[in-house]
């Protein structure tokens, strides 16, 4: 059964196959609309990957949509009922696929009466530059900053553009995640297979930088460029010693063996778990990062770690091996990107990105139907309450009443869910993972995760009908960590004192100025297990698994997409591209009309406010700097860190997401929070990785620009 399905945008660049067993009557497990649990590998379910596209496309009839078809998620099974767990990787690849005469036809008709600023010349290079944090929500058309889906979404459109003529693509230090930069990856392999040359141009590059321009056949950099490439790290760090020296107990309880967050505060060296999942993650990255390298550059995977372990310092030695195709300066570079493209000699026939964002798809055919998929897009750390929206916070209340509307809106079919989280509010996270579970009894939710999906951001995912992760992915850390602060020894060298008179066994708690009692204590270990309990529990019953299962999963550990789509707790790799078809299936089924035609709706947006331009985040000087300042302010004013805490939170514009960590942390009750991890090249350092907010993608050549034009 052959289908011709829309991609994510509203871009048609996904084809399924699936064999269906002779006679079966009901849609199998795989793609049940609900009841059948988080998808699943089902033995009277046998899909193929199809490992090449198909060679000759059906004559369709003209304006309907270019049909490009792309490697669906399936499993493959083995003989005898055993799944090989290389094979059951379940993978959504984005492919060109050609379009027809007529489609072509219809395409020029309707770019010739587009509007007027939608309008270029022919024969024109589509210019990109990337650089800094990569946003996953959409901007408005007026944002100071480029996204995730408007970058894939232009990379989709230039593929099937007859004007572009090729794509210049200039890379600055990049601080997203690797789950991104794979994304982003993905589409500029697509963006190859139209046959449109491809440049990419660097002055200063690492790992990262260099792994998205690996995707271009072309690779220049400047004689005297800095291309960097050594390897791989992780590192954490500890502030047991230095609370110590001031006076300060933490009192912490992580539930799980390998759930790590907290250990800042409670050790002063790397627990053994610790570094055994943070070694099998930066395994996962380097191993990734050397065969993507290896395939693109027709190398092999030993010749990659030969050239980390070389430590080269001359460009030359780069271009010896392959490595880059030459050593250019930009100049050189626009000057071969002139001759490419149609115009004067002296002059560069270029498009930016940001005019080209105003380019719709449906030139192009691609946007039909009356349903849609909605794109729902979260990121930063989950909080209770009624906070306002932003790019670094997740607030309950908000997302809750985002998913009530689309439960009610009739014209939306399915939802995909974009999750960008490394948890947060235990409550916050179980009270959103409840409204998702229900909105998924009405319609299909597919959650798409980001590069981080862990702990309350996992809470979140579990509702979903289904879960899709990049290879690279952070996810699992189903745990759960409570932490509280002990000032008296502060108090007592400050000569600050307090007295409390309370009634109930339990009154004082939340008392900072002395220990835990013994009945203290011991509640607040009971109430650490339960919340573990009951997150393990719902993330057992979510995932369709017995508890003995998951616990063996669970404890707190990190997984890459990779490893957990092998341990059953998502379902398929790859984007949101793979979201969205899964999504589509999911409603066509329901619908009984496998030829239903859907469109795709981003509905989140980045905030345009000035806050958008600073980055966030903060290391460990930070935390500690913002620690020494509320307990000195506690010890003169009188108030306790909690009551601080929400004023600063309200006050700051710089690092609001660390504040709403310090009071998660300080508050006492129990959160699903997982600690930073962010695997980073050796070679030239990049940006600091940030919240979407401070996404910079930006448009470069200006139309016909002349040659003192720069990106």
């Amino acid at each position: 059964m052959q289908y011709s399905l829309n991609g994510p945008y509203g871009l048609p660049v996904l084809g399924h196959t699936c064999g269906f067993q002779k006679g079966q009557s009901r849609s199998p497990k795989l793609l049940a609309h609900r009841s059948g649990g988080p998808l699943r590998p089902d033995s009277t379910h046998k899909c193929q990957v199809a490992a090449k596209a198909q060679t000759e496309q059906q004559q369709s009839n003209p304006g309907e949509p270019i049909e490009s078809p792309v490697v669906n998620p399936i499993a493959k099974h083995q003989e005898g009922g055993k799944n090989d767990a290389e094979d059951q990787l379940l993978r959504g690849e984005l492919t060109f696929r050609e379009p027809t005469y007529a489609q072509r036809y219809w395409t020029s008709f309707r770019l010739f009466f587009a509007l007027p600023w939608r309008r270029f010349k022919s024969e024109s290079v589509l210019a990109i530059e990337i650089s800094g944090g990569i946003g996953d929500k959409r901007t408005g058309r007026f944002g100071d900053a480029f996204s995730l889906p408007q970058i894939c979404e232009a990379l989709i459109k230039a593929a099937y553009d007859p004007r572009i003529k090729g794509l210049y693509l200039k890379i600055g230090p990049v601080g997203a995640g690797w789950a991104k930069l794979k994304e982003v990856r993905d589409h500029l392999r697509l963006f190859q297979e139209s046959g449109k040359f491809m440049i990419a141009f660097s002055t200063i590059a690492g790992e990262k930088e260099y792994y998205l321009a690996s995707a271009c056949p072309e690779i220049y950099m400047p004689p005297t460029g800095r291309l960097q490439l050594a390897g791989f790290s992780l590192s954490g760090t500890f502030l047991r010693g230095v609370l110590e020296k001031l006076g300060i107990e933490p009192e912490v309880r992580r539930i799980g063996t390998f759930k790590s967050a907290g250990d800042q505060l409670l050790r002063k060296d790397m627990s053994d778990s610790q570094r055994e999942q943070l070694t099998a993650i930066l395994e996962d990255v380097s191993l990734g990062f050397k065969q993507t390298i290896a395939e693109a550059r027709g190398k092999s995977v030993e010749e990659v770690q030969a050239l980390l372990d070389e430590g080269v310092y001359d460009n030359e030695r780069y271009k010896e091996g392959g490595w880059v195709t030459d050593l250019w300066y930009e100049d050189q570079v626009l000057q071969a990107l002139k001759e490419r493209t149609g115009g004067k000699p002296d002059i560069i026939r270029g498009v930016p990105l940001r005019k080209y964002a105003w380019v719709s798809p449906r030139a192009f055919g691609f946007e039909r139907g009356q349903k849609v998929i909605a794109v729902i897009r979260t990121s930063g750390i989950i909080v209770g309450g009624d906070g306002a929206p932003s790019d670094s916070v997740i607030s309950a209340s908000p997302f809750i009443k985002m998913l009530r509307q689309a439960a009610k809106t009739k014209a939306i079919a399915g939802v995909v869910l974009r999750v960008d989280s490394g948890g947060g509010d235990a409550l916050a996270s179980d009270l959103m993972w409840r409204e998702i579970q229900k909105l998924a009894e009405k319609k299909p939710v597919v959650a798409s995760m980001g590069d981080v999906a862990g702990s309350g951001g996992y809470y979140l995912a579990m509702g979903a009908n289904s879960i899709v992760a990049q290879p690279l992915t952070i996810t699992g850390s189903i745990g759960v960590v409570a932490a509280t602060f002990k000032l008296q020894e502060v108090y007592r060298r400050a000569g600050y004192a307090k007295t409390v008179i309370s009634r109930g066994r339990y009154a004082e708690q939340g008392n900072e100025s002395r220990p835990f009692s013994e009945d203290e204590s011991a509640l607040f270990d009971r109430s650490t297990d339960h919340a573990y309990a009951s997150f393990r529990d719902r993330a057992a019953s979510s995932r369709g698994m017995s508890i003995e299962a998951m616990q063996e999963v669970a404890q707190g550990r990190v997984w890459t997409g990779r490893a957990a789509i092998s341990r059953g707790l998502v379902d398929a790799l790859g984007g949101v591209a793979t979201a969205v078809e899964l999504a589509k299936e999911r409603v066509r089924l329901a619908a009984g009309n496998q030829e239903m035609q859907l469109r795709t709706v981003e509905v989140s947006r980045a905030k345009g406010s000035p806050l958008a331009l600073l980055t966030g985040g903060g290391g460990a000087l930070t935390r500690l700097q913002g620690l020494l300042q509320l307990v000195w302010m506690a010890a003169i004013q009188g108030s306790s860190i909690q009551q601080l805490l929400m004023a600063a939170a309200q006050s700051s514009k710089d690092s609001p997401q660390l504040l709403e960590q310090l009071q998660l942390l300080q508050s006492g009750q129990a959160i699903a929070l997982m600690p930073e991890i962010k695997v980073d090249g050796c070679g030239i350092s990049s940006v600091p990785s940030t919240s979407e907010s401070s996404s910079r993608l930006h448009g470069g050549l200006s139309l016909d620009a002349d040659m003192d034009s720069l990106l």
